[in-house]
């Protein structure tokens, strides 16, 4: 029974965006151009066919929106020379696993004897490390604000008690600096946001507001399902013709405007913010990076391993970089489908689960479809 009213209420929203993006359209000489930030929603898109049933009017840009896409090449790097040490254990998330490093990824470094292991949390981590007291086990951390409070969680409960084998390797990264960097950029024209809903669970939509107001785009933040999605780009192009420049929130039900202030607090015991990082296709984004605490330096492996890997060549073509600053949709990409894909991929966007060039190979009816130049 819910389908049927999900499938009416889709087919309702359907029909007040069609000729409301159609309206807008005209009056600006083009058609909208939205982002939406979260990898997940570029894959809700293509999964629920929104591209076919909405009009052309309406143009979706890919955001920088997934972690994994963003990873450097010399944190990848990094990870490989802490896991060729002797006597220790490397654990990560499954995605990270297959990003191209200088010479080769986290997979072809098991392969070739390095002891990694995929983790479904750092909790996950910490309980092997105390299986293994012989051992030290490091945690890659990566992820945007979504991940940084169970990484927050587990270094507390490792001082608490008392692990000594275990360390985390930091690379988390912030969503709102990135957003603010791509819009000062101006390297795209950008109409307004689809914000992400994980993100904003912790963060709260009071963040976003330099986007509306420094920056002047609206920006409404979405669920994941096909209501929620259409509700919050409705609710965005209604801000577009009223010209207003608002944060909106459609997603009520699991965000609020402060977030979440338990999650808040173990971040801001654990970390410091403000690091300027180099991120994979973005370049260097001020105040993007997170490090860890001096009161928790005995669980940063920045500190006890000291990796030396050397900043690592970017391996990935100019395109990788295009697509995802939004300035090339992936079958623009002469590669795709063709040269990379995922059991090949070429760059961290088609390797990534939430990667656009994931999602355009996955539901895109003809992956040979592909625009050179």
């Amino acid at each position: 029974m819910r389908e049927f009213r999900d499938a009416a209420r889709v087919q309702a929203l359907i029909q007040k965006i069609a000729p409301l993006a159609d309206e807008l359209a005209a009056a600006f000489g083009r058609p909208i151009q939205i982002m939406e930030v979260c990898g997940g929603h570029t894959h809700a898109i293509f999964r629920y066919g929104f591209a076919q049933l909405l009009p052309h009017s309406i143009e979706f840009i890919h955001g920088p929106g997934c972690p994994v896409c963003v990873l450097p090449v010399k944190v990848i790097d990094e990870a490989i020379a802490i896991s060729a040490k002797a006597d220790t254990i490397l654990t990560t998330f499954g995605d990270p696993m297959r990003v191209p490093g200088t010479s080769q990824s986290l997979l072809q470094a098991k392969a070739h004897g390095a002891d990694i292991r995929v983790v479904y949390s750092p909790l996950d981590a910490l309980t092997i490390a105390t299986k293994n007291p012989h051992k030290q086990v490091v945690f890659l951390a990566i992820g945007f604000d979504t991940t940084m409070p169970s990484t927050a969680l587990t270094l507390t409960t490792a001082k608490a008690q008392g692990i000594n084998n275990f360390s985390v390797l930091c690379h988390h990264i912030r969503l709102m600096p990135t957003l603010e960097a791509l819009l000062a950029g101006g390297d795209i024209q950008l109409d307004g946001f689809i914000g992400p809903g994980h993100v904003s669970m912790v963060i709260g939509t009071d963040a976003y507001q330099p986007v509306a107001k420094v920056h002047h785009k609206p920006l409404v933040v979405a669920g994941f399902e096909p209501v929620d999605f259409l509700l919050a780009l409705y609710q965005l192009l209604i801000q577009l013709k009223e010209g207003r420049c608002e944060t909106e929130n459609a997603y009520a039900r699991v965000v609020n405007h402060r977030g979440n202030l338990t999650a808040l607090a173990a971040m801001d015991s654990v970390f410091d913010y403000g690091e300027d990082c180099q991120w994979r296709g973005l370049g260097w984004v001020e105040n993007s990076g997170v490090r860890i605490k001096p009161d928790f330096s005995a669980f940063d492996a920045s500190k006890h391993f000291s990796p030396s890997a050397e900043p690592g060549i970017q391996q990935e073509p100019c395109y990788c970089q295009q697509v995802l600053k939004g300035q090339r949709k992936p079958n623009q990409c002469p590669l795709f489908a063709k040269h990379c894909k995922p059991e090949h991929p070429l760059g961290a966007l088609m390797v990534s689960s939430e990667g656009a060039c994931a999602a355009y190979y996955q539901y895109l009816p003809d992956k040979e479809t592909g625009i050179h130049g």
